[in-house]
């Protein structure tokens, strides 16, 4: 994240309002024991005396305030939130409301969730509206949401613009691919007409007789011949008229 200027309140409540009077003296003893192992930076320490001043008193709303000011500057952050909407939820002081939600907006502001933060800086304004270090904080917040939200319409524009040149050159791939096939097409059909037209010119294959076929059927053609003459001969011959010699 982008490194803020956060102003944070961890001072520990040590007051009480009238209503808190009536809190267990024992419990009261066990949050003043914490807040001093706190200040002393004994974060384990502390968190442990305010866990027994609220096992004491649940309606301790100071030791629930500080033990997410514990988690919080143990780092523990999710143990804070959560510990800072219990004492939020629980209280109705006005300044341990207007110190929770400030540490609340701090919380968001660390995990980028500045629309959540500015919220928690405004219902902390509510409580104190004095507060220059909160209103510093919200005014932060709020910027940083509005930067947060053109880079999001940015990104988006930019898929979108991405999601468009896929698309287009997508599209330019199947048109390449419907080419090609057309073109296969166009190629197969030529070669089925040249295939057609070379059927129709082909001419009928005639018999090749070798030399010595066509010299013997020469030859039995004469001999055949011959024979045809004797036999028209030998006709000639029996149909002659014999002259018969007369006795005068």
């Amino acid at each position: 994240m982008k490194k803020v200027n956060l102003i944070v309140l961890l001072s520990c409540v040590v007051s009480l309002s009238a209503q808190q009077t009536k809190i267990n003296k024992e419990s009261n003893n066990l949050t003043l024991d914490g807040n001093i192992e706190y200040v002393e930076d004994n974060l384990i320490e502390a968190e442990a005396l305010y866990r027994k001043s609220i096992s004491k008193d649940s309606m301790n709303f100071a030791a629930k305030y500080n033990l997410g000011n514990s988690f919080y500057s143990n780092k523990l952050n999710e143990e804070a939130l959560n510990q800072y909407r219990l004492s939020i939820k629980n209280s109705n002081d006005k300044s341990t409301l207007h110190k929770s939600y400030h540490n609340l907006g701090n919380l968001y502001m660390q995990s980028e969730d500045y629309q959540n933060a500015m919220d928690s800086f405004k219902n902390a304004l509510l409580n104190n509206p004095e507060d220059d270090e909160t209103r510093y904080n919200y005014v932060l917040a709020k910027e940083l949401l509005k930067n947060q939200d053109n880079n999001k319409k940015d990104d988006k524009d930019n898929k979108n613009d991405k999601d468009k040149k896929d698309n287009k050159e997508n599209k330019k791939g199947e048109d390449k691919e419907d080419q090609k096939e057309k073109e296969k097409d166009k190629q197969k059909n030529n070669r089925n007409n040249d295939t057609d037209n070379s059927d129709k010119n082909k001419k009928p294959r005639q018999n090749k007789i070798s030399p010595n076929q066509l010299e013997n059927l020469l030859k039995a053609m004469d001999n055949e011949e011959k024979n045809v003459l004797k036999k028209v001969n030998k006709n000639k011959m029996k149909g002659k008229p014999v002259k018969n010699k007369k006795d005068w």
